[in-house]
């Protein structure tokens, strides 16, 4: 019995397998702004938050709005917190923007992707 017992567990062993590697998605935040305000720039901060773990993740935007990430699979939660001064005209203007997305599921088998619309106010700058 006991040779039977260890046999069935050394052919458990060999069919079964067993892997450290981590699955890993991309995950692409793209920050939208409100109309008659600003095109989207680099370097705007983007955090992202998953939801039951203690891991933040943080980025910047590209030239286009988009923020890239590479995470495990999940639930996320993407914020986004900015203030930008537009001294291109005579008059110049600070906006902040403020946006969060909550509940993005991120899978390998989804496209990942998510935006924020993100809010705005502007105060004029007095120079």
């Amino acid at each position: 019995m006991k040779q039977l017992f260890g046999l069935l567990c050394l052919i458990c062993l060999m069919a079964c397998s067993y892997s450290e590697e981590l699955t890993t998605c991309t995950l692409s935040v793209q920050l939208v702004y409100p109309e008659n305000t600003i095109d989207p720039y680099a370097g705007a901060r983007v955090e992202l938050k998953s939801l039951g773990r203690n891991a933040v993740f943080v980025d910047s935007t590209d030239a286009e709005g988009m923020a890239r990430f590479i995470v495990t699979p999940g639930i996320y939660e993407a914020s986004s917190t900015a203030q930008f001064i537009d001294s291109t005209t005579d008059t110049w203007w600070r906006y902040n923007f403020n946006g969060v997305r909550s509940m993005i599921v991120v899978d390998p088998d989804s496209t990942n992707q998510a935006s924020i619309t993100l809010k705005s106010s502007r105060k004029r700058i007095i120079h």
